[in-house]
């Protein structure tokens, strides 16, 4: 069965009240939290700690719940877009983006509809703007972190300004980014082991006198 002809997921029946007011204030609030706090969290949090493992650690579980939150609730909520992915009876992965249908189409809260794409688009061009000042002063560790904080977010405004353009699917780049994002999980794994498993000095060999 085809899931494109079959939409299990309840897709554009939410409060759809088109106020000044923002009608899912909790969706909207949880939006912002995540991504920001993973923001301020690499931007001060060398303030308080000088272990890296605490910060790395802590910064990506807060990119992992916003990158989930993001592309499964706030962008199907507020601004009635959907991205998401399927396997084929023959193995193949098929990248689904799609916006809200019918006459509920356009009924999206404007307010809402500015903080979602705001928060998309500033929070990215913050991450890039710490990419290249790690990258000028040579920190590789934190440009690591910063290489997978650009990943997840590159990877949702991606996602969405794709769904802008109605029900399409995408294979090729969607699929490098998928890659992209499994090869960064893999040099985090190698990081954490290398900062966690110091090398261990040579063995030190006394020299023996000839008699």
């Amino acid at each position: 069965m085809d899931p494109l002809s079959d939409d299990t997921i309840p897709f554009g029946e939410e409060n759809l009240a088109n106020s000044t007011k923002l009608p899912h204030p909790y969706v909207t609030f949880f939006h912002l939290f995540f991504r920001v706090s993973a923001v301020v969290i690499y931007f001060f949090g060398r303030i308080f700690t000088d272990s890296f493992i605490t910060l790395f650690v802590l910064i990506i579980l807060l990119l992992s719940m916003d990158f989930w939150i993001v592309k499964n609730i706030t962008g199907r909520i507020m601004v009635g877009l959907r991205w998401w992915n399927y396997v084929d009876d023959d193995g193949v992965s098929h990248w689904v983006y799609e916006s809200r249908k019918g006459s509920v189409q356009h009924r999206v809260n404007s307010s809402e509809h500015r903080i979602f794409w705001a928060g998309l688009w500033s929070v990215t061009g913050m991450w890039i703007l710490f990419f290249i000042t790690s990258f000028f002063s040579i920190n590789f560790k934190w440009m690591l972190l910063v290489s997978i904080a650009l990943t997840l977010n590159i990877a949702n405004l991606h996602g969405y300004i794709k769904c802008k353009g109605g029900n399409q699917e995408n294979v090729g780049i969607s699929s490098m980014a998928s890659s992209f994002i499994f090869q960064n999980i893999g040099k985090v794994r190698e990081t954490m082991s290398s900062l966690n498993n110091p090398p261990s000095s040579p063995p030190n060999i006394k020299p023996t006198g000839i008699v």
